[in-house]
């Protein structure tokens, strides 16, 4: 058992490991928060009775979610200089997997808006309520509730999609076991670390992530998000 892994080793390495999870936890949630708040707009915009404007946020989300995150990135970091946008890897790929995140949690969002019923928005309108007090104070409270289970799953595939970012050179928990295995060819224990890091998120994530019967909380995101987009 001992051949197969060797805890020695394994605890060797654990600090390393765990710099670079708390550096690549951070990007994911600097990342996600980016993508809560455009998320939001980007869903906002969709709905919006300005059909130009519509169609062109539209037209962006599906655009960005029919493309892949590896060139996303990589054209924010190496196509994008060319054209005298210039960035740091770590802000070029925080850049590229939020937008692209949020892209998707916008869908998410205008399911919950959708799902809002048809007289609620009709009530709003009766009581002259501006499009601010409609959507804080009305519609937001009711769509977000159902999806923060989804919102809570797109976080936990934003952290397994932070290795994308090793292309553009920025050292996340994937790479840095990378490189820790390439120095001895000894890849079981430090993968399995990164296997048992990316588990104990996404255990942590679905724990902490409120449910229906937690109103508090969950009244309180969506006039939070709402009043950052503002």
């Amino acid at each position: 058992m001992s051949s197969l892994f060797d805890v020695q080793y394994a605890l060797h390495i654990l600090p390393d490991l765990l710099r670079a999870s708390m550096y690549t936890i951070g990007i994911t949630l600097v990342g996600f928060a980016i993508a809560l708040v455009l998320g939001l707009v980007l869903a906002i915009l969709r709905r919006s009775a300005i059909m130009p404007v519509s169609r062109v946020t539209g037209f962006f989300v599906e655009f960005i979610r029919s493309t892949p995150l590896l060139i996303q990135v990589y054209v924010l970091f190496y196509v994008a200089p060319l054209y005298g946008l210039t960035m740091s890897a770590l802000t070029a790929g925080t850049i590229g997997i939020a937008v692209h995140y949020a892209c998707y949690v916008s869908e998410v969002y205008r399911a919950g808006l959708n799902g809002v019923a048809r007289g609620q928005w009709e009530a709003a309108c009766a009581l002259s309520l501006s499009p601010w007090r409609t959507y804080s104070g009305v519609i937001l409270p009711q769509a977000i509730r159902p999806v923060i289970p989804a919102l809570g799953n797109y976080l936990v595939a934003m952290f397994k999609d932070t290795p994308i970012l090793a292309s553009i050179t920025v050292i996340e928990l994937m790479q840095t076991a990378n490189i820790i295995a390439s120095e001895k060819f000894l890849y079981v224990e430090p993968m399995t670390l990164v296997g048992r890091t990316a588990l104990s998120v996404e255990i942590i994530t679905k724990r902490s992530t409120p449910n229906r019967s937690d109103r508090s909380t969950i009244d309180f995101v969506p006039r939070i998000l709402f009043r950052i987009a503002a």
